[in-house]
């Protein structure tokens, strides 16, 4: 959704979410696992359609850290040493709205490889 902002963000590391508000009155709980495996950065997405990597065994990591960019995204530093993706208000909205289409795809992405999810 273009033009939202977001106006809290909480990493919740007991629960393993990140919950992000927005300025439309949305809310949403983003599991550390699925913001990693959706990161916005190159080594996820690719270049250019089809070129996106499926991402694996990230059923454990963990988020580190929110670092504001400014007035528009944040960056997130994951335990597993990923940082490079910029997650802006609306692809945070986008995932949240989503959520359950993008995972269900994810799994039957995973399921297709062949590759295991705890």
């Amino acid at each position: 959704m273009a033009g939202v902002t977001a106006t809290e963000i909480k990493v919740r590391k007991r629960s393993r979410v990140v919950e992000v508000a927005f300025d439309d009155g949305s809310r949403y709980e983003l599991p550390f696992e699925y913001l990693r495996v959706f990161s916005p950065s190159a080594e996820v997405k690719g270049h250019g359609p089809g070129e996106e990597v499926l991402q694996t065994g990230k059923e454990n990591v963990n988020v580190l850290a929110v670092e504001p960019v400014g007035a528009y995204a944040v960056k997130l530093v994951f335990s597993d040493g990923h940082n490079t993706g910029l997650y802006t208000w609306s692809y945070l909205h986008e995932l949240g709205a989503e959520r359950e289409t993008k995972w269900a795809g994810y799994l039957e992405r995973l399921r297709k490889a062949g590759a295991p999810h705890g």
